[in-house]
């Protein structure tokens, strides 16, 4: 039977905190774990915790890479070459071919690469560089592939149909990235809202990033409309899903299981 969600996103969202809202809401780990494999790639594994933040219980998704260096990329193939220490990165034609090569399912992989190219072409009009140039990142790391491949292989699991969303909170302040010190919204982020009008509200009390590029772009490839609960849906079981930044806040992706009235 096919499932509408509702994403309450009071704290932001990112790929890792999706996941493990759908693991909460009863997705079984080890089959997500075998649908994941068919991505074909090594170098990583999963985790998933039930625990507790502020009392409150849900699950604590990861992925624990085999060689450090999560998130870390450089953009062009001059900063690459400045900087070996980074080590491998992926241009957007590579991530393509890796998922079209893939045993994932059509769906998965289209809803993938389409994420991919949005995040590639906003980090390409940042960095005035041709989408073709660009070396992703944040998002070219093995962790935020499977990420964003996870969340999709877990919506499909779940036979998700219709994906709602609230208004979106956001940090301020800045952050430390790849090339220095940056205002939040992050640059690719908020180039990626151009052309939308996903409702942002940023928590002037939380001085961090909240919502990532693979966050947003999971966003503008699921979510049909943005705004309360719709009234013709049933709540049928509540998952969070927690972020790993601490913040003065509860620190989570609520998503609710719904069925329509």
């Amino acid at each position: 039977m096919a499932t509408s969600l509702y994403l309450d996103a009071f704290s932001g969202i990112s790929g890792d905190m999706l996941i493990g809202a759908l693991l909460d809401l009863g997705l079984d780990f080890e089959a997500f774990k075998q649908q994941l494999a068919k991505l074909n790639v090594g170098g990583y594994r999963v985790t998933a915790k039930r625990v507790a933040h502020s009392s409150i219980y849900g699950t604590d998704f990861d992925t624990v890479l085999d060689v450090a260096g999560k998130d870390d990329a450089v953009v062009t193939e001059k900063d690459r070459q400045a900087h070996p220490a980074h080590g491998p990165h992926r241009h957007l034609t590579e991530i393509q071919q890796l998922i079209n090569q893939s045993e994932l399912s059509d769906r998965v992989k289209q809803h993938v690469i389409a994420v991919f190219t949005d995040i590639a072409q906003a980090e390409a009009t940042v960095h005035h560089r041709p989408v073709k140039e660009v070396h992703f990142h944040e998002v070219g790391a093995l962790d935020s592939i499977v990420d964003i491949v996870g969340a999709f292989v877990a919506l499909e699991m779940l036979d998700v149909d219709q994906v709602y969303c609230s208004e979106i909170s956001d940090g301020t302040g800045f952050i430390k990235v790849a090339h220095g010190i940056m205002p939040v919204p992050v640059p690719a982020v908020m180039q990626m809202r151009v052309g939308t009008a996903i409702p942002i509200h940023q928590e002037t009390n939380i001085r961090t990033e909240l919502v990532t590029p693979t966050g947003i772009g999971i966003v503008k490839e699921i979510v049909r409309s943005f705004g309360d609960l719709p009234k013709n849906l049933e709540i049928k079981k509540v998952g969070y899903g927690f972020g790993n930044r601490r913040i003065p806040q509860f620190n989570a992706l609520r998503v609710l299981k719904c069925k329509k009235n």
